[in-house]
């Protein structure tokens, strides 16, 4: 069975990476329709992409009104049965959509596909999916290992990153998408939780190939990842009920570790006060509940966990 594939890409400035990203995209071998959010670009960007890419369908909000929101709206302007989600900063090889929907063509089942992240120079991996552990600390998978290691199966694939992935549009509409809440960070691994909490299964597709700048829009490890990432965490931690779980003390000491540990390296509250406006973001909202307990790898541990979280706060992925 053919799907017809919507690719929603937000564009923040930089109109250097959404021009490669869509050149590259040109060169699919499947096809696909083009649905663009200029997120309050003030470098011309939206007016570029109307001028270079007629056929896209594109939208425009007048300020940063963060990826979820941006994201969302892109993929409102389409009705295509799989939703590709792409950063504008990711070259992806020519068969990149033919191999990434393949799954979702064979199994009716399956919600969502994640890709494989390379990074420039194609040895190592930027990532293959989120992987969580017992806290819902969501990470990239296999981040920093040879790409010939693609394969793995551990650690255990939660759901796709933000960064490259393929959704079924009806289970994305069935929970709503992105979670607008959230500006920046964790939004995909909250849509990939609710995914799988909803009975949607995820496979990855390391044949589906991409290379990732990482972080060229926003830099990294700055303040404002810090705090943005922080809010994120705080928010998951409070909607998943996950301070009045069997993770309750496991969940206080690594956000204490983390909290402490950052504070030391940056010398500011960032991380701190983002954790402390995503607790108040969650306040009166309802729990959700959580994933099933095949999502979760229960081999990630204590110090594994705070390795991965070291990585994630040492490369930044948006």
């Amino acid at each position: 069975m053919s799907l017809s594939i919507d690719v929603a890409i937000v564009a923040y400035n930089r109109y250097d990476l959404t021009h490669s990203c869509l050149t590259h995209l040109a060169s699919q071998t499947r096809e696909h329709r083009l649905l663009v959010c200029d997120n309050g670009s003030i470098d011309g960007t939206a007016q570029r992409i109307a001028e270079d890419w007629p056929a896209a369908r594109l939208t425009r909000t007048e300020d940063n009104r963060g990826f979820a929101q941006a994201c969302n709206a892109a993929v409102a302007l389409g009705d295509g049965d799989v939703v590709v989600l792409l950063n504008n900063d990711v070259d992806c090889r020519p068969d990149f959509l033919e191999r990434l929907v393949s799954p979702l063509e064979r199994d009716a089942r399956l919600g969502s596909v994640a890709a494989l992240m390379v990074r420039p120079g194609g040895g190592r991996i930027d990532s293959i999916g989120l992987t969580t552990d017992a806290t819902l600390s969501g990470f990239p998978r296999l981040q920093g290992d040879p790409v010939s290691d693609a394969g793995a199966e551990r650690p255990v694939l939660v759901g796709p990153a933000g960064t490259a992935a393929a959704y079924r549009r009806a289970a994305w509409n069935q929970v709503g998408g992105l979670d607008e809440r959230i500006f920046a960070y964790s939004e995909d691994f909250d849509l990939a939780v609710r995914l799988r909490a909803a009975g949607w299964p995820t496979v990855a597709a390391p044949d589906a190939v991409g290379v990732h700048l990482g972080s060229a829009t926003h830099g990294h490890r700055t303040a404002w990842q810090r705090r943005h990432g922080g809010f994120g965490r705080a928010y998951v931690i409070r909607r998943y009920g996950l301070l009045r779980s069997r993770a309750a003390l496991r969940t206080a000491l690594t956000e204490a570790m983390v909290v402490a540990g950052d504070a030391v390296i940056s010398r500011d509250l960032a991380a701190l006060k983002g954790r402390l406006a995503g607790w108040q973001a969650a306040a009166g909202l309802p729990s959700r509940p959580r994933p099933p307990q095949t999502a979760i790898d229960g081999g990630i541990g204590l110090r594994e966990a705070i390795n991965l979280r070291r990585g994630v706060y040492a490369h930044y992925k948006r």
